[in-house]
């Protein structure tokens, strides 16, 4: 399956197993989603359980809340992730907030998707990635697959979950892995391991990170098409990093974290979105804390830049795997 295929089949499966589960956003029903995550759905369980919404990202994420707290598993898609700002009131100050407020009456188990990253010459208003702002909010969780298996798995475990999750969905990784040379064809997941997608049920805990390359030498943190560039970096630097993919940025896997860095005493961040006040910092504080007397070197960051995400030169705010080998190299020659 790709990425696009696997989230699809999440839905379908959730939807098959529970009447509650309700899928709506912009185009969402009768087009199938900009993507097509959504297609068919609606023909399959009918206008009410798969519906298109008005142009309103506040509507969307409100009424949500509502079936939420009524008894309902809505799954809403915000179009791109650009374009969820509108809706971040009702996210923060309600859907986060309603188990503490109603001291546990009422919660809204809900999921909000929403394309996110660049690499597609999407610009500044298609191209962002907004994970950081969420997981500073509580009461939320934070879910970024690198795979079609992951995303599968982890979009059936958002469903069941609880709590709202925000589920941001990397479009550069819908067709296939991309590790940063843009220059290169595509490779589909019909050509990689993780593109075999069980076709029913099966979950992804939504706070376990996953070893995605084992090595010695350097642990590289990171999360959705980063974690393909970041192995790009190390195979062509010759670096023995050990990649870690977080999967769930929030709540997070520090266990994992935190043997990986003590075993190999050095640490490197990667993520796409902007530099200063990134998830990144989160990072490299909590390695800080919790590895400082195993750290050989100084903790490295590669991101994006504090500027818009631009659209003539998009590759050279993109961390690409020169940006990222550059990294890998000072931190093990440190």
């Amino acid at each position: 399956m790709t990425m696009i295929q696997a989230l699809r089949s999440g839905l379908d499966v959730m939807m098959g197993r529970d009447d509650n589960v309700v899928v709506y956003g912009e185009d969402v029903g009768y087009f199938g989603g900009v993507f097509r995550v959504t297609e068919g759905l609606q023909a399959k369980y009918g206008k009410t359980r798969c519906f298109d919404a008005p142009i309103s990202e506040s509507g969307i994420v409100g009424t949500a809340i509502g079936m939420a707290a009524y008894g309902l598993k809505p799954v809403v898609e915000i179009q791109f992730a650009d374009y969820v700002y509108p809706a971040t009131d009702q996210i923060v100050s309600e859907a986060a907030r309603l188990r503490h407020r109603s001291a546990g009456d009422f919660s809204a188990p809900m999921v909000i998707r929403m394309p996110c990253g660049g690499g597609i010459y999407g610009g500044q208003t298609h191209s962002q990635s907004p994970e950081a702002f969420f997981t500073h909010v509580c009461g939320l969780r934070t879910v970024m697959p690198s795979n079609p298996y992951d995303a599968k798995g982890l979009l059936i475990a958002s469903i069941e979950c609880e709590d709202p999750v925000i589920f941001l969905e990397p479009k550069r990784l819908y067709n296939g892995p991309f590790d940063g040379h843009h220059d290169k064809p595509v490779v589909p997941w019909s050509r990689h391991e993780l593109g075999k997608v069980p076709e029913g049920y099966f979950r992804v805990p939504l706070d376990k990170a996953a070893v995605f390359r084992p090595g010695s030498a350097v642990t590289v943190l990171t999360y959705g098409t980063m974690v393909w560039v970041s192995e790009a970096a190390a195979r062509e630097a010759g670096i023995d990093a050990e990649i870690i993919d977080l999967r769930s940025i929030w709540p997070l896997d520090l266990e994992t974290i935190v043997d990986s860095v003590k075993k190999t005493g050095r640490c490197v961040v990667v993520h796409e979105a902007t530099r200063t006040s990134g998830f990144g910092a989160e990072l490299a504080a909590l390695v800080q804390e919790h590895c400082f007397f195993h750290l050989e070197a100084p903790i490295e960051r590669v991101t994006g830049w504090d500027t818009p995400y631009p659209h003539a030169q998009e590759w050279a705010y993109f961390p690409g795997p020169s940006r990222v080998g550059e990294a890998l190299k000072r931190a093990v020659e440190a």
